[in-house]
């Protein structure tokens, strides 16, 4: 399938606007088979997955037909359950930034019903509802599809499998026979098809081929972590592990110009890719990344097509992908030649329920995974302090530094327990010895340098006698 932009399909300059200040490079493969046709005026059937972007897919081309100067119902969508009405309407809302007197309202059970009356009495022209609330307002006479231009009917299969067949038959039954009717659903059963077959004309199926993961020799594991939480969890997950290279990925280019940002200042050795770097731009940073020069690289899945790097040892999704087939892509990078790799992904809130998405499509398990402690940290220093220790009892050369011992020595400490303290001590105070240059400064446990100050305060984790609050990074 030919690789579309948002500027292929010609949308207008308000949604051009929202979608560039969301961040998103280009359409999934979803929105790019499905707008075009809906865009024409025809009837659709989508089959895709939660997750792969199919609120997009209907939205943007809701949004590019409805009239904000008509206050009437304009389009409706039905969503099986009260929390993918609110998320469908939290998208659409985004989406309609710019798009000045579309008003959007979520209509489900289990919210007051006089203050949605409120709400439709004021003039709404996109209703996401429920089925059963639905019905519930056209008997009412609360509200009106006699005008409506088009019906979307999300999670189709999802909808009958819970018992909505006849709310779902009784609401169409109440829009014009003109209308655009467009079905998304993740599975295509002979119900679904004699539903499309009764309410929608000559319509045009698009679907999504699904890839199977095929990298068994990945580790694959998430963190739940609250969104301020991301940055210190992968300081943490890339200093305990210390993976060679380390690719993270992004949903957005402004995200990944953000974390860049923030490994930078915290002493990481890190570099963005993302669709606003030229060709040249581009090629700079893949040569730094190939060859060690850097070893964090923050992407987008625009821009990290096409990487191929053998020493790639952890991809990090610090978003969870916005289609499961990109999960599929991202942690591929790892674990090539042969070799092992690692994944982690990030989970926020309801971010829960795309990782499971992503299990279901992928059929793989992600385990949850502890956020690396303070203990474990240590531990990992001072085995890195041991591991630095070897080369220099081999040289030598320890007179001074044994004298300095002896004195201690005969204050009744044993050789033995010197060398524990100075350990603990090396491991609990500062990153790592790697960390430490001639300037004083501290390089983290990978060799990536960071001032002891930021490295300290960075870690909201750390017990209070060794830190302060650090707002900034």
């Amino acid at each position: 399938m030919k690789t579309l932009s948002f500027e292929d399909l010609a949308l207008s300059e308000e949604l051009q606007r929202a979608v560039r200040d969301l961040g998103f490079e280009e359409p999934t493969p979803i929105q790019s088979l499905s707008i075009p046709p809906i865009r024409e005026g025809r009837d659709v059937i989508g089959q895709a997955h939660t997750g792969t972007g199919k609120t997009a897919a209907y939205g943007i081309p809701i949004l590019e037909m409805v009239n904000p100067g008509k206050k009437a119902v304009q389009a409706v969508v039905l969503c099986p359950t009260r929390e993918l009405a609110i998320q469908v309407s939290e998208e659409l809302m985004r989406l309609a930034k710019y798009k000045h007197g579309v008003s959007i309202l979520p209509v489900y059970g289990g919210q007051p019903i006089e203050r949605q009356f409120f709400a439709l009495k004021k003039g709404v022209q996109v209703i996401i509802a429920t089925p059963g609330r639905m019905l519930d307002h056209l008997q009412r006479g609360s509200v009106s599809l006699s005008g409506i231009r088009m019906a979307v009917l999300d999670e189709a299969d999802e909808m009958l499998d819970m018992g909505f067949r006849d709310d779902i038959e009784a609401i169409l039954r109440k829009t014009p026979k003109e209308r655009q009717t467009v079905l998304f659903s993740a599975t295509m059963s002979r119900e679904i098809t004699d539903l499309a077959g009764r309410y929608l004309k000559d319509p045009q199926t698009v679907q999504v081929v699904h890839q199977q993961l095929t990298v068994p020799l990945i580790e694959q594991s998430y963190f739940e972590v609250r969104e301020s939480e991301k940055l210190e969890v992968l300081t943490r997950v890339i200093d305990l592990y210390n993976p060679k290279l380390t690719l993270i990925f992004c949903n957005t280019k402004r995200r990944v110009d953000d974390v860049v940002g923030h490994l930078i200042a915290r002493g990481y050795s890190a570099e963005g890719l993302h669709g606003d770097m030229n060709q040249a731009q581009r090629e700079r940073v893949m040569g730094k990344f190939r060859h060690g020069n850097i070893e964090i690289l923050v992407a987008t899945d625009v821009a990290a097509r096409g990487i191929d790097v053998d020493d790639i040892e952890a991809v990090v999704n610090y978003d969870v992908p916005q289609d499961p087939e990109y999960y599929v892509h991202r942690i591929g990078r790892t674990a090539r030649a042969g070799r092992t790799g690692r994944s982690f992904t990030f989970v926020s809130g309801k971010e829960i329920w795309k990782l499971r998405d992503i299990q279901k499509y992928a059929r793989i398990k992600i385990a949850p995974h502890p956020i690396p402690s303070d203990d474990e940290l240590a531990e990992q220093r001072a085995t890195l302090l041991l591991r630095k220790i070897k080369p220099i009892l081999e040289e030598g050369k320890l007179e001074a530094q044994t004298k300095q011992v002896q004195q201690l020595m005969g204050e009744e400490y044993t050789s033995l327990e010197v060398a524990a303290a100075l350990l603990k001590m090396q491991a609990n105070s500062t990153p790592s010895p790697e960390r430490q240059t001639d300037q004083s400064h501290l390089v983290g446990i990978s060799g990536k340098r960071a001032p002891e100050r930021q490295r300290k305060n960075s870690n909201p984790y750390r017990r209070k006698d060794r830190s302060r609050d650090y707002r900034s990074g």
